[in-house]
């Protein structure tokens, strides 16, 4: 969900896509297929609220092998799931995704699974100088979609206002149930500015630094940088051009999320 900036007054809408060179610390493997690409803020459905977000991407230029026998080629893939979420208090959001599907390149349709998920925040978290939270995403998966049956992301939340500017720090541990050291260190981050109260642009980054116990070589890392537009009205709607900064990453993907109250 996109958070609307409530210090600015009316004006002209603008829409600026960053697209920044900018090459940051070397990450992890290779990204592997995913129905989110979306940073955290901390924002939640109010209380007694439903609200339905529908996450989209597609990977116009990307990897042509598999990352394990049987998975989804990542080149003219498009995944995405429907993102279903209850305000249980100020403080806690559930959620539940479901389809997760992914479209290949040859046309093939296939289905992921699902995913349950708990978010604990501060509350009013928009409002907020320093905000925090954390959450928890457990799921079952198909064969073709990772190698693993049951999996679980943990993502804390670290984020400030700064008048029209977010810094927001995703820290994302993937857990496979293999140990500790085999938790996968994924992080995201994001820098926003609020042009107006429904118009931002942002830049976001997504890394993958692989096994806490062992990182991987940089040959086989991953690092994509998104150039971002959101647009929050009451219909919400975020989009971006991820761009890979290495040479085991895909090298365009474009993302597109929906998001709405339904009640």
């Amino acid at each position: 969900m996109v958070r609307s900036w409530m210090g600015c007054g009316n004006g002209a809408m603008r829409l600026l896509l960053l697209a920044a060179a900018l090459f940051l610390a070397a990450c992890g493997p290779a990204l592997a297929q995913t129905d989110e690409i979306q940073v955290y803020d901390a924002t939640i459905a109010a209380p007694g609220v439903f609200n339905l977000t529908w996450h989209n991407n597609y990977t116009p230029s990307g990897r042509t092998v598999p990352d394990f026998p049987g998975a989804i080629v990542p080149q003219h893939a498009l995944n995405g799931v429907p993102e279903w979420a209850y305000g249980v208090s100020d403080w806690m959001e559930a959620g539940l995704y479901l389809p997760l599907y992914s479209v290949t390149g040859d046309g093939a349709v296939r289905f992921n699974g699902f995913k349950l998920r708990a978010l604990f925040v501060r509350p009013d978290a928009a409002e907020q100088p320093f905000f925090y939270g954390i959450n928890f995403e457990f799921s079952y998966n198909t064969p073709h979609w990772e190698q693993h049956r049951y999996s679980q992301e943990i993502r804390p939340i670290v984020g400030w206002h700064i008048g029209r500017l977010d810094v927001i720090v995703n820290p994302i541990l993937d857990n496979d149930w293999e140990g500790f050291g085999r938790l996968d260190f994924a992080p995201a981050a994001r820098l926003a500015w609020h042009w107006s109260k429904i118009w931002a642009t942002a830049m976001e980054e997504y890394a993958d630094f692989g096994p806490v116990d062992h990182f991987h070589t940089p040959r086989a890392q991953s690092q994509q940088l998104f150039g971002v537009f959101d647009y929050n009205g009451k219909v919400s709607v975020e989009g971006g051009l991820g761009f890979g900064l290495t040479p085991a990453s895909d090298h365009r993907v474009v993302k597109l999320i929906v998001s709405w109250d339904l009640n």
